[in-house]
């Protein structure tokens, strides 16, 4: 503790007091060495030989993270980009200005090859998996930067499932480049003023086909996030040369386009002015028009919202990414700060009622990180064509159901930490207050709850049931080893109730109608997500080197309301179902507090 004395400003030679009180600051450390817990799930599912190269290489990153990433994480949090839109001699430049931090940013994202390591497959099916893992370790002290890296993954991912049409081959080199001197970062222009997630009815933006084969678009984009990206996709309506005929299709198609032109001017692009946000203020979030830009399609003709799918699927992942990873960080921090501020004669950590608190938190990263590394795995099968059928249909369930619910998560995870540091939590200058402001946006970006639990409901009437049938079979199925297992067999129990009771609500929703099922979608995604994340803390708890704590935090899981449709089952009279850390999760007398275990 500083002790020093002092005169107080108003009152001469007066001493007051003899000592300052000063708190000791909470610091991260490696982040791959103190997470256990994301070292066992790696070790148990990777291949020896993949896990040795895997462990050495997040080893590295991480002391990268907290040597040198986190530092200029916390610079961009400091300096946001502005907007200059005219020099000094009058002309208009629009030219958008972020600090050395964010480029360096960039830069490092190229050299640890954030995107490159999806599509190089050198660990085949797990390579996703590997690039779950540094992205989870990289989000929290990128500065946002884990925003244009969402959406070039995506862009990559589009274009590779359309089979590289002749003019985005060079652009996709660019994109998985690691080369900083050749990366290249896209944007994903989708929202407009009458619409966010409603884009087919709420697009205004037109395409006009000029004689070389390429189009000029006219709009107005309302919001697009990493404005500084290099290049684009975006959604417009293909209408006549007068402007006022559509053609044949009446949909929209999707577009490619370099946001810049080889002399570093805009193309064709008015950049009104730069978002004010409530969070995410190191990231460039701008109102763009369109004013004659020229671009490629790359979609068929009225085909664009089926063309970018695969961008959205991958952006959702990375929100889920980015949920899981705030949540682990905020629990980080608090536990390192439980050892170091005290309260009442003694530290924070040796109050129980403190570590109770910091379990329950525990428990909900720890079944978000497996249902996000399930999706990882999922989605490498599906990459490298080794998907099943019913791999497939769970990972089209799992997409929105998860970035849902991880992202309600974060927010309660995220401001029940900051709680544990007191009113230093609430202060800016600690650098603590972003991780409350970042994550709010995480239920809203790529889709907001309700949006997505109604594309669950879309996603098992347009399968016919496939897709519900593939969640059972895999639940049931990893269940099994759990329900023989003497210290889980009564919370698998718990969840197989959990399951034929959803099961039954699912065997009678047709008579309930489709205003019912859409009152109901919110509790139904609530309870997939609950009910498979409790399968996958019981499959990781039963394995044969699992640790007291897997078992101990299967079971506080377990212990919720898992599903929580079957609450009410009159399709009129839904409760809302707010995701919170649940009270029933109580302190057993084993802490779970991740780390060191």
């Amino acid at each position: 503790m500083a002790k020093q004395s002092f005169n107080h400003p108003g009152v001469p030679f007066a001493r007051i007091g003899t000592e300052i009180f000063c708190q000791e600051q909470p610091r991260i450390g490696n982040p791959y060495l103190e997470d256990a817990f994301l070292q066992g799930y790696l070790k148990s599912h990777l291949p020896a030989k993949v896990f040795a190269e895997v462990s050495v290489d997040l080893e590295r990153f991480g002391a990268r993270v907290k040597g040198e990433i986190d530092f200029l994480g916390r610079e961009c949090e400091l300096n946001p980009p502005k907007l200059q839109q005219f020099d000094g001699w009058g002309w208009r430049v629009d030219q958008i200005i972020t600090c050395p931090a964010w480029k360096r940013m960039k830069e490092i994202s190229a050299e640890e090859g954030m995107v490159a390591e999806a599509y190089e497959r050198r660990y085949s099916s797990w390579s996703r998996v590997h690039q779950f893992a540094k992205l989870y370790l990289y989000a929290p002290s990128s500065g946002m930067f884990t925003c244009p890296l969402a959406m070039t993954d995506g862009a990559a991912k589009v274009i590779e499932s359309l089979g590289f049409p002749k003019p985005l081959e060079e652009a996709y080199a660019h994109l998985i480049s690691r080369d900083p001197r050749t990366f290249w970062t896209s944007g994903q222009w989708m929202t407009e003023r009458k619409g966010g997630s409603d884009v087919a009815s709420g697009t205004e933006t037109v395409a006009q086909e000029q004689p070389d084969g390429t189009y000029r678009l006219h709009g107005l984009k309302w919001f697009t996030s990493a404005t500084d990206s290099d290049v684009s996709l975006t959604l417009a309506r293909i209408v006549a040369a007068d402007g006022q005929t559509e053609q044949a299709s009446k949909g929209l198609s999707l577009f490619y386009l370099e946001v810049r032109d080889q002399e570093g001017k805009l193309n064709g692009i008015e950049i009104q002015r730069l978002k004010e946000k409530l969070g995410t203020r190191q990231l460039p979030t701008s109102e763009l028009l369109l004013a004659g830009a020229r671009a490629h399609r790359i979609s068929p003709v009225g085909r664009g919202v089926a063309s970018i799918a695969n961008m959205l699927t991958i952006t959702r992942i990375h929100n889920v990414i980015a949920s899981v990873a705030d949540m682990r960080r905020v629990i980080s921090l608090a536990r390192d700060y439980a050892t170091k501020r005290e309260a009442f004669g003694k530290t924070l950590k040796d109050h129980p009622l403190h570590m109770q608190t910091l379990a329950r938190m525990e428990v909900h990263t720890r079944g978000a990180f497996l249902l996000m590394m399930e999706m990882g795995r999922l989605l490498g099968l599906e990459e490298t064509k080794m998907a099943t059928e019913q791999d497939q249909h769970m990972l089209r369930l799992l997409t929105p159901v998860v970035k849902l619910y991880t992202g309600k998560q974060a927010v309660a995870v995220a401001s029940e930490g900051l709680e544990c540091f007191g009113g230093q939590g609430y202060m800016e200058d600690t650098g603590l207050g972003y991780l409350l402001r970042d994550v709010q946006v995480l239920p809203i970006w790529e889709g907001t709850t309700n949006i997505l639990a109604l594309d669950v409901l879309r996603s098992l009437v347009k399968s016919q049931g496939k897709v519900l049938e593939a969640f059972f079979s895999t639940a049931q199925a990893k269940l099994e080893a759990a329900l023989s297992f003497s210290e889980l067999g009564p919370s698998a129990q718990r969840v197989h109730d959990a399951l034929r009771k959803l099961r039954h609500f699912t065997d009678e929703m047709g008579l309930k109608g489709e205003a019912g099922m859409q009152l109901a979608a919110r509790d139904f995604a609530y309870s997939l997500a609950r009910i498979y994340g409790g399968v996958l803390l019981l499959e990781h708890a039963v394995r044969r080197n699992a640790s007291p704590t897997d078992i101990s935090a299967a079971q506080r899981w377990c212990h919720q309301d898992l599903c929580p449709i079957a609450r009410e089952e009159q399709a009129d009279s839904y409760s809302n179902g707010a995701v919170s850390l649940d009270s029933s999760l109580v302190y057993d007398g084993h802490p779970v507090l991740g780390g060191k275990l």
